[in-house]
């Protein structure tokens, strides 16, 4: 029977084998954090290597996603469908062990890592997840979701500012099944963090206090290279079921290397040929590379255990049933994904419904009516608001505290806390049975930018809403007018951008982004009041295109076409109902996400856009440049490729051109 030593040595050598096989990684972190890796997978993570998507396993995150060879090794050794040739192949095109976890490659891998601290925060978001769910379907004498979210995390996820985002939030939360291991090593790859001879270095927070300070439960001191110590720290941190833990594993670097072992060389490049082979006469492993043992093999596998375990959950999941077969129901279709089966048509009359009215009211009052018509058919929409749910109307009649008693709530207050709110969220829809749907003004979006770019890189169904979207927003001048935002949202791979011009285009991307299920949305509202466009029932249903004819002219082609979003598209009807009345032939067309519409086919593109009109006129108050590919060489631009002022939106719309009056001037230029 292998020891714990062995069985950790088995990581420590697949790790600096793999770095050293493709030339480039991270060993350092894999070897060092080995022996607290084998103590929590071997004795405490509950998962099936067989089923990764077993509902209630336990979540682990490698939030220090640039030691990858650690999980690799994890899910191999552990039974999981990562074949020893997948390890060979690390960091190689078209492999599934890329040089950061990404989720959606390797059976496992629970979230995207790599940029540091979005991994503490995803796992903030499932533990929060775990927590709420529980709260809406567990029953007295029936627990069905019940799970710890693990996670490995290091100086730099710390160092970074989202780690106190979320980990404040968390202890707020007292969200007391999430266990985290600060891998206290002392190195980054500048060197050692605390500083040494002249340095004074560059993190010497008390860490501990810190995290005391935020409400957690601190296990300081553990030795990261003591299976006891860690297992005694485990048992601890568990037993305290009021406060997330975190577990304070002071650990060497690259463990087992004799001449680079604690030094920031072995942090993010391979050993080297000569050093491996010292490795290996150090800790006693005397395989050939990329060799395991089949006594190694077997002390690692959880194949069987794991099978044991769903299957237990699953007996105790039919009596759940049998109690509460409407919730079961429900519990199925929400981890699944799927909407409910009324849901389209619900959702169509709902829309009708907002059209019959022809209110005249600002897109983001708009969404929160959308909201109370789309929330009570969705208990899987979880909220959320980065303290301006008054201005962002992200609250709904139907919305309850997550903290409240029962846990069983639907929305968040996150607190001034917009890039947290948003990694959060991606955890909370990795876990399941959530759609998470967030809030601030779109300047703010800059503060989350990088977990709208880790949403879309793992293409999950992630709704950020924005609101204050344009120098609409008036007198709070420059500093929250956004200019560029819009353009650069789209930029984004795999993200949809949605901007719509009244309510009934709102009702409709809000059913579009809740359909949408292999990426996020975006949806961006207005300040200012908006007013209703009349519409035919086939142009309602054009609208999910992206982009459709919204006034055409009387009898033959355009002469010219007159393309808007937003706030913007009454500017672009008005000025061509002035030019028809001149005799002019202009088109006006709405393009509420022009991601959605780029990815229509050919003929629909150029059924609303010919292209032997080339006459065309691109109305937005944001930058110019995203437009140039639709209005072409021949055509002009009302944008904005400046900051905005601190004034009445009135005044500055006036100020910067976006006047009926302006937009006759440019078709007429063009014409």
């Amino acid at each position: 029977m292998a020891s714990r030593r062995e069985l950790a040595n088995a990581i420590r050598a697949l790790s600096m084998d793999a770095v050293q096989k493709a030339n480039s990684g991270h060993p350092g972190a894999p070897m060092g954090m080995a022996d607290i890796a084998e103590v929590l997978w071997n004795d405490y993570m509950r998962h099936n290597p067989s089923n990764p998507k077993w509902p209630n396993r336990d979540r682990f995150v490698l939030s220090n996603g640039h030691g990858s060879m650690l999980i690799y090794s994890l899910l191999h050794l552990t039974g999981y469908a990562l074949p020893m040739a997948e390890l060979k192949n690390f960091r190689q095109l078209h492999s599934k062990t890329p040089g950061h976890p990404e989720y959606g490659y390797a059976p496992g891998v629970e979230t995207t890592t790599g940029p540091l601290g979005q991994g503490i925060t995803n796992a903030v978001g499932l533990a929060l997840a775990e927590r709420t769910l529980g709260g809406q379907f567990n029953r007295p004498g029936h627990t069905i979701v019940d799970n710890y979210t693990y996670v490995f995390l290091g100086d730099g996820c710390l160092m970074e500012g989202i780690s106190h985002e979320a980990c404040s939030l968390a202890g707020t939360m007292k969200l007391g099944k999430l266990i985290a291991f600060y891998d206290d090593n002392n190195i980054s790859i500048d060197g050692e963090v605390r500083g040494e001879g002249d340095s004074p270095g560059w993190f010497q927070d008390d860490t501990p206090k810190r995290f005391e300070a935020y409400g957690w439960h601190v296990i300081p001191v553990v030795d990261g290279h003591d299976a006891d110590a860690v297992k005694n720290a485990i048992e601890e941190a568990r037993s305290v079921t009021d406060k997330p833990s975190l577990i304070c594993c002071q650990t060497i670097i690259g463990w087992g290397s004799p001449n680079k072992q604690g030094k920031e060389e072995c942090h993010g490049a391979a050993l080297g040929d000569a050093e491996v082979a010292l490795v290996r006469e150090t800790i006693g492993w005397s395989h050939a590379p990329f060799e395991i043992p089949e006594e190694i093999y077997a002390g690692w596998d959880a194949k069987a255990a794991g099978a044991q375990a769903e299957a237990g959950w699953q007996t105790a999941f039919e009596s759940y049933r049998s109690a509460h077969p409407e919730l079961a129901a429900e519990f199925e279709r929400r981890v699944a994904g799927e909407l409910p089966s009324d849901w389209a048509e619900k959702a169509s009359a709902f829309i009708a419904e907002v059209d019959a009215k022809a209110e005249n009211i600002a897109s983001r009052k708009a969404s929160q009516n959308a909201l109370n018509g789309f929330g009570p058919l969705l208990p899987e929409l979880m909220g959320g608001s980065a303290d301006l749910a008054g201005s962002n109307l992200t609250l709904w009649s139907g919305c309850k505290d997550v903290n409240a008693p029962g846990h069983d709530g639907n929305y968040v207050y996150y607190g001034v806390r917009e890039f947290g709110m948003s990694a959060i969220m991606n955890g909370i829809v990795l876990y399941g049975g959530f759609r998470p749907y967030g809030a601030t003004f779109e300047m703010f979006s800059e503060y989350a930018r990088n977990a709208l770019r880790m949403a879309a890189l793992m293409k999950i169904p992630v709704i950020f809403v924005y609101t204050h979207d344009s120098i609409g927003l008036g007198e709070d001048g420059p500093t929250h007018q956004p200019v560029e935002q819009t353009a650069t949202l789209r930029m984004i791979p795999n993200m949809q951008v949605w901007r719509p011009c009244d309510a009934v285009e709102s009702a409709v991307c809000w059913k579009a982004a809740i359909e949408h299920q292999d990426g996020p949305s975006t949806l961006i509202f207005s300040r200012q009041g908006l007013p209703h466009i009349s519409r035919t029932p086939e142009q309602i249903e054009a609208i999910s295109k992206g982009g459709y004819i919204l006034k055409d002219c009387a009898g033959g082609h355009p002469e010219a076409i007159i393309m808007a979003t937003g706030s913007e598209v009454d500017l672009a009807v008005k000025a061509a109902e002035q030019l028809t009345a001149q005799g002019k032939k202009i088109r006006v067309v709405s393009l509420p996400s022009t991601n959605v519409f780029d990815a229509q086919d050919q003929a629909y593109r150029d059924a609303v856009l010919p292209p032997s009109v080339t006459r065309r006129v691109a109305v937005e108050a944001g930058v110019t440049d995203g437009w140039w590919k639709y209005v072409g060489s021949a055509g002009k631009i009302v944008g904005l490729d400046r900051f905005g002022e601190s004034a009445p939106a009135g005044e500055l719309f006036k100020e910067f051109g976006f006047t009926v009056d302006n937009v006759v001037k440019h078709v007429e230029s063009i014409l």
